[in-house]
């Protein structure tokens, strides 16, 4: 599974939300935002609907998270760590950030937003409960 990114991204950030952590098995997560015309994928994607408006990729042979695809949306959310080579591809941003974990302190100066509920990409968006720790 490769892919060629062969458009501009729109927009590079982290995201804290909780869909992100449990995608990634990371505290957050960088999304780089392109068209999806703008992506020339070397096979086919596996997929799994993360939420009842979107659905994440992955490399169904070792695993790789490739993507989160939001329905109502003609951006592809790339995950940095699929790049062969990600070092162009720095955050503008914290996206999220009512879910960031308490112990997640970042020391840098980029604005921070809280999850925009009012965004067309997420009208009707179900958010998951919090899960009860084990």
């Amino acid at each position: 599974m490769t892919f060629k990114v062969t458009r501009d991204p729109s927009s590079v950030h982290w995201c804290h939300c909780s869909m992100c952590r449990r995608a990634t098995g990371a505290a957050s997560a960088v999304l780089v935002w392109v068209s999806r015309s703008g992506v020339d994928w070397e096979g086919v994607p596996a997929r799994y609907r993360s939420s009842n408006v979107a659905e994440r990729g992955f490399c169904e042979r070792c695993g790789t998270p490739l993507f989160l695809d939001y329905e109502r949306s003609a951006e592809l959310a790339m995950m940095v760590g699929a790049f062969d080579n990600p070092r162009m591809l720095r955050p503008t941003h914290h996206y999220g950030v009512e879910s960031m974990l308490p112990w997640d302190e970042r020391h840098d100066v980029l604005p921070r937003q809280e999850t925009d509920l009012g965004d067309p990409m997420l009208q009707g968006l179900v958010p998951t409960p919090p899960r009860a720790p084990r």
